[in-house]
């Protein structure tokens, strides 16, 4: 699949994101938009495996939503793979609905609980090694928080993954400078993120989570045969693709009146209609 399809779905993603947040009155938009694109390039290109009829597939690729605050983001990809079903997910935010607001395994293609800050990349790591343990081709998937740095268990994992030689698994950093409380660097300073996972024994890789290109490029060099895990800096923009939400820290949790969704709905159309013609 090329750049162009790529964008295309994430557009497409995008749209059907905001419909669904608008719809349930709930979510964490800003970072489900910064983190988009990634996944999508991830479901689409990346990871191997992958198959709705056989979501427990043994050999597929695993992903880890580590941020899990950021579900609608996943939802909205799992749908567009062919996971759930639009009218699964059009029952985002009522009563007695299997979407929660943090993943859960009870929804098809989702393979942990997550979403308590700081856990992710120790299950990760876990499946990584299990991987490595059972001579398994498949690899390990987790996106991560720039908030969520300010974990302790994150590094324990990290050397864990150093010590391990764990190839076989990626994490990706959904660097947006932007968490609840503020800019992160005003909260709990990580702007020597290269620094600090290079002296963990990471393979590290800054990429610009807002471009297609970069996102493909950076994923298709990656060696995994180098012995270390893997770390992509994804430098993003928080409210990515809704001009009003971009870069604003109040839409880490925003609720969009009818007015704002149609506004975000129409700019997504407009790139939508760009990428077909």
């Amino acid at each position: 699949m090329d750049t162009k399809q790529l964008q295309l779905i994430a557009e497409q993603n995008r749209k059907r994101l905001v419909e669904v947040v608008y719809a349930a009155k709930a979510g964490h938009i800003g970072g489900d938009l910064s983190c988009l694109n990634v996944m999508t390039a991830l479901y689409f290109h990346v990871m191997n495996g992958l198959n709705p009829k056989d979501p427990k597939a043994p050999l597929r690729d695993r992903f880890v939503l580590s941020k899990g605050h950021c579900v609608e983001s996943l939802y909205v990809t799992l749908e567009a793979k062919g996971y759930l079903k639009p009218e699964v997910l059009d029952t985002l935010g009522q009563f007695g609905s299997i979407l929660s607001g943090h993943p859960t395994i009870e929804v098809p293609g989702i393979e942990v609980n997550s979403g308590a800050l700081g856990h992710g990349l120790s299950i990760g790591v876990g499946m990584a090694i299990a991987a490595k343990m059972d001579q398994q081709p498949w690899r390990t998937y987790v996106m991560m928080g720039d908030g969520e740095q300010g974990e302790g268990s994150i590094y324990e994992a990290a050397m864990a993954a150093n010590r391990y030689h764990l190839d076989n698994l990626v994490a990706i950093i959904d660097r947006n400078h932007l968490q609840i409380s503020g800019n992160t660097e005003d909260v709990m300073p990580i702007d020597n993120i290269h620094d600090r996972w290079t002296a963990f024994g990471w393979d590290v890789i800054l990429m610009n989570g807002d471009s297609m290109d970069d996102i493909i490029r950076t994923f298709d060099n990656i060696d995994y045969n180098n012995g270390k895990p893997h770390l992509l800096v994804s430098d993003t923009t928080k409210g990515k693709g809704v001009s009003f939400m971009e870069g604003i820290a109040k839409w880490h949790h925003g609720v969009l009146n009818a007015e704002q969704c149609e506004t975000a709905v129409a700019e997504i159309q407009q790139r939508i209609d760009a990428l077909k013609s």
